[in-house]
């Protein structure tokens, strides 16, 4: 098990968010429940290559 940070807020009825790593994949829901699992549903297809040209944010050290 490992811990993937999300970022959501509610609109309206909906709820929306995105994993933090891949903020250009934002999902909707109609309850917090229901995105945490689509949520989770998307970090599957993002890594298993699923969608092509997956954008990430990294990290870069600068001295």
């Amino acid at each position: 098990m490992r811990k993937i940070k999300f970022t959501s807020w509610q609109d309206g009825e909906f709820y929306l968010g995105f994993l933090n790593d891949y903020p250009d994949y934002l999902t909707q829901s109609m309850s917090r429940e229901e995105l945490t699992d689509n949520l989770k549903s998307l970090l599957v297809d993002l890594e298993s290559e699923e969608i092509p040209y997956v954008r990430k944010v990294e990290e870069l050290l600068v001295a």
